[in-house]
C-alpha cells in the first residue's frame, strides 16, 4: 500500500469522484450526457463512448487533485488508457488523484428487504490486476430497501466478508451498503445499518476500511462512524438526489465527504464545446468540494 496515497486519503481535503458506471448503468449515464442509445450499435461502441466521456472528465483542467481526492473506476476503464497511460496510472501520476476500482458485479434479487451482491468471480485475480495498476482500494455496493434487521445484517456480513479478502490482498475496501432514498423506512433502516456497521467495525482488529453511505435524514448521524478508529473515511453517495439537494445535505454532515456519480456529471454534455464543458465541470467540482470540507 502506498503510504503517500494512505496519507492523502486520511487527511486530504476534497471528495471522491465515482466514475464507475458498469454495463447496466452505462446507457443511462450516456443518455444524461446527451448520447442516445440509437447512436451506438453494440456494447463495444457503448463502452468506447463512455470511456471517451470519462477521459474528457479526467483530462479536464477542472478535475485535479486540488479538489478531487480519489476516483472510482470501472474494471474496463482501469484496463484502458488516457493519453498513453493506464487510467489509474494517469490519475495518480498526472493528476495526483488516488485510484479505486469497483469490484462488485451487480445485485441479486430482493430478499428480506435488501439486495445482496452477486458472487464476485475471479476476485483474487481482479485484485492482483488492480495492484499492478497502482490502485489503492476497491468499492462494492449492496442496496437496502426496507428496515429488515435480518436483511440488513446479511448485507453487512457479506460486505465485511469480502472486505477481509480485499484487505488481505493489500487494498483498502470501500464498503457501500446503500439505503434507497425512496425507502418508506429510510430512517429506521439507517438506524439498523449504523448499529450493524459499528458491531462489525469493532471486530476488524485495527484494519482500515472506508464506508460509502446514503446521505442520512439526521444531521451528524454518521459522526460515530467518522470517528471510529477502523474507518479511514466516510463518503456519501448522491443516491438519486439532484446535485443541489445532495450538496445541501452533505453540507450538514460534518466530516463526511462526497462520492458522487450522477450528481457530479449533472449538466455535462457531449455537445458542449470544451470551454463550456470545463466551465460546467468546474462548477460541479467546486460545489461538491465546498460541501466536502465542512
Amino acid at each position: 500500500m502506498s503510504t503517500e496515497m494512505l496519507s492523502r486519503m486520511q487527511s486530504g481535503r476534497g471528495f471522491v469522484a465515482a466514475l464507475d458506471q458498469s454495463g447496466g448503468s452505462t446507457p443511462k449515464a450516456l443518455e444524461h450526457y446527451g448520447i442516445d442509445p440509437s447512436e451506438y450499435a453494440d456494447e463495444a461502441e457503448m463502452f468506447d463512448l463512455v470511456h471517451a466521456m470519462r477521459t474528457r472528465i479526467i483530462t479536464s483542467p477542472a478535475f485535479t487533485g486540488e479538489r478531487v481526492l480519489a476516483a472510482i473506476l470501472f474494471d474496463q476503464t482501469m484496463e484502458r488508457e488516457v493519453e498513453g497511460r493506464g487510467t489509474a496510472e494517469y490519475l495518480w501520476q498526472v493528476k495526483g488523484i488516488v485510484p479505486f476500482l469497483k469490484v462488485d458485479v451487480g445485485l441479486q434479487d430482493e430478499a428480506h428487504g435488501v439486495r445482496l451482491m452477486r458472487p464476485i468471480p475471479d476476485l483474487d485475480a481482479t485484485l492482483e490486476r488492480a495492484l499492478g495498476h497502482g490502485v489503492f482500494g476497491t468499492k462494492m455496493r449492496s442496496v437496502i430497501l426496507h428496515s429488515d434487521r435480518a436483511g440488513i445484517e446479511s448485507v453487512v456480513d457479506q460486505q465485511f466478508a469480502v472486505a477481509r479478502r480485499i484487505l488481505d490482498a493489500g487494498l483498502v475496501p470501500i464498503i457501500e451498503p446503500e439505503v434507497d432514498i425512496r425507502s418508506p423506512q429510510k430512517e429506521a433502516a439507517e438506524d439498523l445499518l449504523r448499529e450493524s456497521l459499528l458491531h462489525h467495525l469493532d471486530r476488524l482488529g485495527g484494519r482500515l476500511v472506508m464506508l460509502k453511505l446514503t446521505l442520512p435524514e439526521e444531521n451528524g448521524f454518521h459522526s460515530v462512524l467518522v470517528e471510529h478508529p477502523n474507518v479511514l473515511r466516510v463518503v456519501a453517495l448522491s443516491g438519486g438526489y439532484s446535485r443541489t439537494e445532495a450538496v445541501e445535505r452533505l453540507d450538514l454532515q460534518h466530516g463526511v465527504i462526497a462520492s458522487f456519480s450522477r450528481a457530479l456529471t449533472e449538466g455535462l454534455s457531449a455537445h458542449q464545446t470544451q470551454e463550456q464543458f470545463d466551465a460546467a465541470l468546474h462548477a460541479s467540482v467546486e460545489s461538491i468540494y465546498r460541501a466536502s470540507i465542512t
